[in-house]
């Protein structure tokens, strides 16, 4: 088969039961979605070694679920039947909740960086939030557009964060802190004492 069909060369594209212009805001947003995915292959390759096996398996069923979630956005049929469900959401925030056991502790803002895998991580991040603004703008413009994709990606915004602090954690590389940040995160002991007084 050949990979150029020429069917877009006036500027439109196929979704599941339809056709639009490529620059709509369903586009956009499933766009970004697949721009996301790509910076998510690509921290994959830059983690290597055991030390990293739960974080590629994370990834892993995460590109698959934002395939998902991405295919949802481009279903314009009349009768649909979404494959993004809320599971994914709550692994995510169980797998949130123990890699934060894990992280050293929070104090400041910090800056993307350190090593490449955790900066390849945070570009994900910002990525992730915004193919979740052009989700909301969709959602805003069009009726029936799933709601758990935004869901899902609020929640891969929090989890691509604390994921590229463990990848720092665990090959000894600090986090970058804003030097300007004043002490904006207190520890659980820290937030007892001021409730406290």
């Amino acid at each position: 088969m050949k990979i150029y069909t020429k069917t877009g060369d006036k500027g439109k594209t196929s979704l599941i039961g339809g056709r639009v212009d490529k620059d709509s805001a369903r586009i956009e947003a499933y766009g970004t979605m697949d721009e996301l995915n790509s910076f998510i292959g690509k921290a994959m390759t830059e983690l290597e070694g055991d030390r990293f096996t739960d974080l590629l398996a994370d990834l892993e069923a995460i590109q698959n679920e934002l395939f998902d979630g991405g295919g949802d956005l481009a279903n314009v049929m009349k009768e649909r039947h979404y494959k993004l469900t809320e599971e994914p959401i709550e692994v995510l925030e169980k797998r949130i909740d123990e890699l934060m056991e894990e992280a050293p502790p929070l104090e400041k803002f910090i800056l993307p960086g350190g090593s490449p895998a955790a900066a390849t991580l945070h570009i994900a991040r910002t990525v992730t939030r915004r193919a979740e603004r052009l989700t909301v703008t969709l959602m805003k413009a069009e009726e029936d557009v799933p709601a758990t994709v935004q869901k899902y990606l609020n929640r891969l915004s929090d989890y691509l964060f604390v994921a590229a602090r463990i990848v720092n954690a665990r090959l000894g590389v600090p986090d970058n802190e804003y030097v300007r940040s004043a002490k904006v995160f207190r520890t659980g002991k820290e937030k007892a004492e001021k409730k406290e007084d």
